[in-house]
C-alpha cells in the first residue's frame, strides 16, 4: 500500500474555514491575504507568535489562526 501526499489542509482563519496547500508558514498565509507580516499580530492555536517567528512557524491541518493588521492614522 502506498501513501498519497496530502493535497490540502483546512485551517480556521479568523473563525472561517479555508483550504490551503500543506507546507505554508504563517508569513505565507499573511501574504496570501495581502497583508504585511511586519504589520500583523498573529495568534496561532491560542499562542501569540512573535513577528520574528512567522517565517518559521508552519501551518498544519486543523490550526486556528487569528490575524489582525495594525493600521496607522491620525
Amino acid at each position: 500500500m502506498t501513501k498519497t501526499a496530502c493535497t490540502s489542509i483546512t485551517i480556521q482563519l479568523n473563525g472561517k474555514p479555508i483550504d490551503l496547500e500543506p507546507g505554508l508558514s504563517l508569513a505565507d498565509v499573511i501574504r496570501r491575504h495581502r497583508l504585511d507580516p511586519q504589520k500583523a499580530a498573529v495568534e496561532h492555536n491560542l499562542n501569540i507568535v512573535p513577528r520574528s517567528q512567522l517565517e518559521y512557524t508552519q501551518v498544519a491541518d486543523g490550526d486556528r489562526i487569528e490575524l489582525v493588521e495594525f493600521v496607522g492614522g491620525g
